[in-house]
């Protein structure tokens, strides 16, 4: 079990990686060309990657399509077309923190659909988490965020909120039918061909023929580090521990970007971030919080 938190926490620290990434990415091509190559990449990986450690790619039948191509059409089109678009405009630290809400969503949707119950801390974590988002997209200002309205770039954050915790719950379906490389390897196939056409359409060729060393650099870190590696990772926390804790493990994700953001871009770490951001990890932590029972008082 050490392993698989290990696995988790690495996955984490990658995809915090990609924040910066997407942000250094988004100067030299569009969010369509960015997605479809990241995941070009990746799928060659992951089926060299399959193959050694599941002996071969799952063949797609009836059982497994449907819920496959939910996978590729949430956690990888929509998600990261929203991914690259938002980060053209959103700081890399800001978007991270507006992420870090999933886990909270992840527990209001499990609610929902699945009809987990919610007990008070869970609510309590979940509205503490929405407010603390409320207070990083305002920027300590709410009378002016109800003036201005939510930017475009928020938006698709937002979306990227919504999307990943689609994906997080579908995941938990998939995997009960193919084994996490093989649902992994097949979700980013199928979502790579999903991008293609509108990537095509909005200067593909174009991007990859002005693309220089930074941008292939960028590509290179998300198809084969943030996305072969972390996505696994991350799925075979999902199928060991479960949506929910896996989904705590994120926390470590806006951490990492802040740090980057700061660290690489020079993005400013305001108190309107830092506050907000603690109000989402805290909120987080009291929506997955494990109730004491009798016996451990």
């Amino acid at each position: 079990m050490t392993q698989i938190y290990l696995k988790l926490v690495g996955s984490a620290v990658l995809w915090g990686g990609t924040w910066v990434a997407g942000r250094i990415l988004g100067r030299y091509m569009g969010p369509f060309s960015a997605a479809f190559l990241r995941f070009a990449l990746a799928s060659a990986f992951l089926v060299f990657l399959t193959r050694r450690l599941e002996g071969q790619v799952p063949r797609l039948t009836r059982h497994n399509v449907p819920w496959l191509l939910l996978l590729a059409a949430t956690g990888i089109f929509a998600y990261n077309a929203l991914f690259f678009a938002g980060l053209r405009t959103v700081p890399a630290g800001r978007a991270a923190l507006i992420v870090a809400s999933i886990p909270a969503v992840v527990a209001l949707f499990s609610g929902l659909f699945f009809k987990e119950s919610f007990s008070p801390a869970k609510l309590g974590g979940i509205v503490l988490s929405f407010c603390g988002v409320g207070l990083i997209v305002a920027g300590g200002d709410p009378a002016g965020l109800v003036r201005q309205g939510l930017s475009g770039g928020d938006l698709c954050i937002f979306g990227c909120v919504a999307t990943w915790a689609a994906y997080t719950l579908a995941g938990k379906k998939a995997m009960e039918r193919v084994a996490p490389y093989g649902a992994v390897t097949w979700s980013c196939i199928l979502g790579a061909g999903m991008l293609l056409p509108p990537a095509l359409a909005l200067g593909l060729a174009h991007d990859v023929a002005a693309a220089g060393p930074a941008a292939w650099g960028c590509l290179l870190f998300f198809g084969i580090l943030a996305t072969g590696f972390g996505f696994s990772w991350y799925y075979e926390g999902v199928k060991a521990i479960g949506p929910t804790k896996a989904g705590v493990f994120i926390n470590l994700v806006p951490v990492t970007a802040v740090f980057l953001g700061w660290l690489l871009l020079g993005e400013p770490l305001a108190p309107s971030l830092a506050l907000g951001g603690g109000m989402v990890l805290g909120g987080v932590w009291l929506t997955n919080r494990r109730p004491r029972t009798l016996e451990s008082r």
